[in-house]
């Protein structure tokens, strides 16, 4: 028997403290198959981010440059910080069967979905408003203000999950993951990128 494959285009979205971060680690250890596209941005490095490891930090007029040659697949303003993902991270691996996950925003994942109806896009979810305010304290990363300004970004994240194909709810980790990879096992196997030819 012949197999061919076309890559899956895997949105993973969902509100700042949810977990992303960390279930998209576990798939991308877990399974080869799968790489990471790497997102432009506007906003500044964090300590523990590694440029074109986490994102592609640019300047203002880098992002302007790279609008103008419409060399975007989504883009978004998100908590005052510009976020784009490159074709030319996605479509050239997608071509070659490789699976290509997206860790975007709801602003720009609602954008890949439009253009792109056969993607496979997932939103996380936290347990709760109170989890979700000590998970983004405990991470360190952002000023007060702009924790505030996350949490209160989440309640209208959150009202749009009905337009993601699957939802998590990430409560516990173990579980979370178990759901993403049960997903990801059963798209792979999705008549719209799995092509079998079976022999005489």
């Amino acid at each position: 028997m012949k197999e061919t494959r076309k890559g899956m285009l895997l949105v993973i979205s969902g509100p700042s403290g949810t977990g992303k971060g960390t279930l998209v680690e576990r798939l991308l250890q877990r399974d080869p198959s799968f790489c990471f596209s790497v997102s432009a941005t506007t906003r500044e490095r964090r300590k523990n981010e590694i440029d074109g490891v986490h994102y592609h930090f640019i300047s203002e007029e880098e992002y302007d440059k790279l609008e103008k040659e419409d060399a975007f697949l989504e883009r978004a303003t998100v908590h005052a910080h510009r976020y784009g993902t490159l074709k030319s991270e996605v479509y050239g691996r997608m071509d070659r069967g490789q699976n290509v996950l997206l860790d975007i925003d709801p602003q720009g994942a609602r954008t890949v979905m439009e253009k792109e109806p056969n993607c496979v896009s997932i939103f996380i979810l936290p347990p709760s408003y109170a989890e979700l305010k000590v998970r983004l304290h405990t991470r360190n990363t952002e000023k007060p203000e702009e924790i505030e300004r996350r949490l209160k970004n989440a309640r209208g994240e959150i009202e749009q999950m009905n337009r993601y194909r699957y939802l998590i709810v990430n409560d516990d980790l173990e579980l979370a993951c178990d759901q993403l990879f049960a997903i990801v096992r059963a798209e792979k196997q999705n008549s719209v990128r799995y092509f079998p030819e079976i022999g005489e």
